[in-house]
């Protein structure tokens, strides 16, 4: 293990927050009378933000903007309410952060998700963990661009290319090269070996302690 830092996704790499992002938003879309999706289908929409999962589990006949944000705003509502319930660090997450704490290895989180969720559903779960979070405050910053994984690296003083960017999608995958870091795909995730391959992953990983071995 020679790299100095480990930028992390939340959703689908440090935690398996699917049911509570799944039951909130088929909350919104069952109080507006639109058809409801499986916990399978949310593992594709999920990745790019919950405004941009929103528009994504409506129907295609509701995706007018003005529908698209009150059920935006909604969600908010309720996933703000059950964001924690369910949610909880995959198997191995936490002897991997202590691993990397031990060795000095510095540990930041960045997310699509909004600011606000990102840093609740750390603080509760993972407490003392990272040296920085960061959740989405535009649409702009959104990944895969690399502006907030830049700013990251910056605050930790370490060199993008000394950096492990863990994820498991494509975006993340992206976000990684574009940064100029060494992408490392989460199988334990939501999407699959050929999305992260393909998207430019390093290597691949069946679960969080691999990461420990890893040498760039």
């Amino acid at each position: 293990m020679n790299f100095k830092a480990v930028i992390f996704d939340l959703d689908g790499t440090l935690v398996d927050s699917i049911e509570d992002i799944a039951e909130s938003m088929n909350r919104v879309l069952f109080e507006n009378h639109f058809p409801k999706h499986s916990l399978a289908a949310y593992k594709t929409f999920v990745g790019r933000g919950l405004l941009n999962l929103t528009r994504v589990s409506l129907p295609a006949t509701a995706q007018d903007e003005k529908t698209v944000l009150a059920c935006y705003g909604r969600m908010l509502e309720v996933y703000n309410d059950h964001c924690t319930e369910k949610t909880k660090p995959y198997d191995g997450i936490i002897p991997l952060l202590d691993e990397l704490k031990s060795q000095g290895v510095k540990l930041a989180v960045f997310s699509n998700k909004a600011d606000k969720f990102t840093k609740k559903i750390v603080q509760a779960l993972m407490p003392g963990y990272f040296d920085i979070v960061i959740g989405m405050t535009t649409e702009e910053l959104k990944k895969p661009n690399p502006a907030c994984a830049l700013k990251i690296s910056e605050h930790l003083g370490v060199r993008p290319e000394n950096i492990v960017y863990l994820g498991d999608t494509g975006i993340d995958m992206q976000t990684a090269k574009n940064a100029e870091m060494y992408g490392v795909g989460a199988l334990w995730g939501f999407r699959t070996k050929e999305e992260l391959s393909s998207a430019g992953a390093g290597v691949v990983l069946s679960h969080p302690l691999d990461l420990i071995g890893l040498q760039l």
